[in-house]
């Protein structure tokens, strides 16, 4: 478990979830959370911001300010989108040293959701994941 603190609405997430039990009600409560994620702009949907090794498209922005990071993305897949709400709720709003730390196959763990997500979409996550961290490194 990482010492990095739990943002308010990944607590709220993390106490939705913790309240199913069978994959079929967390599954849906993940479709519900795919309308969470912000409102991706249409013109940042495109080749620079795609993140490569996703089976479906994912696009992915960041930007930092005053030492903290936000990202913003989406997918054509819903229960994908579903999964990004999850992660960008955990990540948004803190430093670049916290989300260092962070165990993000951790934190789908505690939602319950650890081993029901498919290799692929695991890959796609992977991904997205590594390319958080090249937009970390990418000058400002």
């Amino acid at each position: 478990m990482t010492s990095v603190s739990l943002p308010a609405q990944a607590q709220q997430a993390l106490s939705e979830f913790q309240q199913y039990k069978s994959w079929e009600q967390r599954s849906r409560l993940l479709l519900r959370w795919a309308e969470h994620l912000e409102p991706f702009p249409s013109e940042a949907q495109c080749e620079t911001n795609r993140v490569l090794g996703c089976e479906t498209k994912v696009w992915l922005t960041a930007h930092q300010c005053k030492g903290v990071w936000h990202f913003q993305a989406s997918s054509e897949a819903r229960l994908l989108r579903g999964l990004l709400a999850l992660l960008l709720v955990r990540i948004n709003g803190i430093s670049a040293t916290e989300l260092a730390q962070l165990d993000v196959q951790d934190w789908f763990q505690q939602l319950g959701l650890a081993h029901q997500i498919s290799s692929s979409r695991n890959n796609g996550l992977n991904a997205v994941i590594q390319r958080i961290q090249k937009l970390m490194q990418a000058p400002v």
